[in-house]
């Protein structure tokens, strides 16, 4: 057990800090430290979706009895994974804090104290966050521990959930390097759409639904038949989930939008409007800064879920 749990502490982070290394060195390449820790983090989490899709696979195809049938994999892999979380905090705070330093990303006259960053942090992804913690806290013991080697199917269909967080991933770093107009934008964003609904949404019904069929009752009288326990943490797992995909959703509506009212538009205005003058009688800065980073795309990506 401790072996596994070491793995999986040394693997993540040293994939997210071998990941930034070449990012930053590699001629042709030369990323700033900003840009190489967020496709970086980006890039380990898709890593690791593949990994825990792969071993969910391979345990749900493999459990004919969906009570009693064991596989190796499943307490291998979540006591590999669980570092991941932990490591995942770390990544996601390194993220928020490069763009904060990128000029014109403070919401004050300079930027901020690590620890008011991190304050800020914990605010605007608190429930992200609590979801790692949960996943490690209560997930974790539940998972390894509570089940006594009972229902692997159930935590590999469960892992499978993560077969959405590739296209989130992908669609995080278009949206970092100002590419929200291009096909393949659009196509992720279908893509995100609905493997996020299927896997992540539509998860927790089908297990209920899956319990029915071997217990032969009824789908709503499922929710009846097992422990409370089961229908609380189902319950504590689903909901931020629906609530990230009305996110998604309503970005999505916007995409669409935008891109369909887009022709409409007169290419060129009749006349120039005025620019306005800045105080000390220079040009304003740009709007737009030329690394891709800009408020609104931070206030949209915050929104979206990272797993």
């Amino acid at each position: 057990m401790l072996s596994i749990l070491a793995a999986g502490s040394v693997f993540f982070p040293g994939l997210f800090l071998l990941s930034k290394q070449c990012l930053k060195r590699i001629p042709g390449l030369s990323w700033s430290e900003g840009d190489a820790v967020v496709v970086s983090a980006r890039l380990v989490s898709s890593i690791q979706a593949i990994m825990a899709s792969s071993a969910g696979y391979i345990i749900s195809t493999s459990c004919d009895d969906i009570i009693e049938d064991q596989h190796w994999l499943t307490s291998a892999y979540i006591l590999f994974a669980v570092p991941y979380f932990v490591y995942d905090i770390y990544a996601m705070f390194q993220c928020y804090w490069h763009k904060l330093r990128v000029k014109g990303h403070e919401v004050d006259n300079g930027p901020k104290p690590m620890g008011v960053a991190f304050t800020s942090y914990l605010r605007r992804e608190f429930l992200m966050v609590l979801h790692h913690v949960v996943m490690v806290t209560v997930c974790f013991p539940v998972s390894v521990f509570w089940r006594q080697g009972r229902g692997d199917f159930f935590q590999g269909v469960m892992f499978l959930a993560e077969l959405s967080t590739p296209s989130v991933c992908l669609g995080k770093i278009l949206i970092q390097y100002k590419q929200q107009n291009t096909l393949l934008h659009k196509v992720n964003g279908v893509l995100m759409l609905v493997t996020f609904f299927i896997c992540r949404v539509l998860l927790f019904p089908y297990l209920y639904y899956a319990y029915g069929r071997y217990a032969s009752i009824p789908l709503h009288l499922v929710p009846l038949s097992v422990p409370w326990q089961c229908n609380l943490g189902a319950a504590f797992l689903m909901a931020p989930q629906v609530y990230w995909f009305s996110l998604i959703c309503r970005g999505a509506l916007r995409l669409f939008r935008g891109s369909s009212s887009r022709p409409s538009r007169p290419s060129r205005p009749a006349s120039p409007p005025p620019k306005p003058e800045h105080p000390d009688g220079h040009a304003p800065a740009s709007a737009q800064p030329s690394n891709g980073y800009n408020a609104r795309m931070t206030e949209h990506e915050s929104a979206r879920p990272t797993h």
